[in-house]
């Protein structure tokens, strides 16, 4: 396979993981609500921690495959801030708010990790990709405007954790991708995971043990089946995959689908309704990553 297909298959497996992501909003909204955020973060840092192990035996062939010490507390740093952080917050956020403003909110991550990589010099800023995400980020704007006039404390706190939410999350997009280049997807997503999601499932038995697990039924399970092994444990892989093909600037400003995607599946599975107002603001963020995604670059003169 060439790069350009290359590029191709990731951009398509981008697209894929956005309407995956898309409807777990509400999925895992179902699951916070049923379990409690505490109890969920148990289900889910019981189970992925076991399928990374799982997948390094596999693919790399050990349990715990060789790694240098400096590059293990890397990855355990990676682990702390893109899965005890981010996961944690996220639950907590979306306990608090709804699966279309969550969504939404998350969307802010790709303003943060284009100013980490210009911050940090990873990768050179185009004008057309600043230009896109501005409008992107004036349409998130003009789509939480009217809780905040409204006053609606719960809703909003939970806006403000998520965006610390969003903050991790393109912290972790850029960290990940040294380690990934020099160590491969799954073994980075292994480690990763491993570290960040042990101390979560220990501070969360608690919770976990009071949960009330027998009401899931066949349809809660199936449900924790999606956001855990698909959405979670599937998505954070090809995730990875996908900055490590594209490049980080290039696939960060995708999140800003997930809006309108998190909405259509909201709608159709909790009734949840728009105004006027929430859906120009989600159309002019879908117009913003657009025209950062497919604009012509143009080059500097020479």
């Amino acid at each position: 396979m060439n790069a350009k297909q290359q590029n191709t298959l990731a951009l398509v497996a981008a697209f894929m993981l956005i309407l995956i992501w898309g409807a777990n909003f509400s999925v895992q909204k179902y699951l916070l609500d049923t379990l409690s955020p505490s109890g969920f973060l148990f289900a889910r840092y019981l189970i992925m921690p076991t399928c990374a192990l799982i997948m390094m035996r596999i693919t790399l062939g050990q349990f715990f495959p060789p790694i240098a010490r400096k590059d293990l507390f890397e990855l355990a740093s990676l682990g702390f801030i893109g899965h005890s952080l981010h996961v944690g917050i996220v639950c907590y956020g979306i306990h608090l708010s709804t699966p279309f403003s969550s969504s939404v909110i998350l969307a802010c991550g790709p303003i943060f990790t284009l100013l980490i990589l210009r911050w940090k010099g990873h990768e050179r800023l185009q004008r057309y990709q600043v230009l896109g995400v501005s409008v992107a980020f004036a349409g998130v704007l003009l789509f939480l405007s009217e809780k905040i006039m409204k006053g609606d404390m719960r809703a909003t706190g939970g806006d403000v954790v998520l965006f610390i939410a969003a903050v991790l999350f393109s912290y972790y997009t850029v960290q990940a991708k040294p380690m990934l280049e020099k160590h491969g997807n799954i073994l980075t997503m292994g480690y990763a995971t491993l570290w960040g999601g042990l101390p979560v499932m220990l501070l969360s038995i608690p919770a976990g043990l009071e949960a009330p697990w027998a009401t899931l039924g066949v349809q809660g399970w199936a449900a924790m089946g999606w956001s855990i092994l698909i959405s979670a444990f599937g998505g954070w892989l090809v995730w990875g995959w996908v900055n490590q093909v594209r490049g980080v600037a290039k696939t960060a400003p995708l999140m800003y689908l997930m809006p309108p995607v998190a909405g259509l599946f909201a709608w159709a599975i909790t009734g949840e309704q728009y105004t006027a107002t929430k859906l120009a603001g989600a159309a002019i963020a879908l117009f913003g990553v657009a025209y950062t995604q497919f604009a012509p670059q143009r080059k500097n003169p020479s």
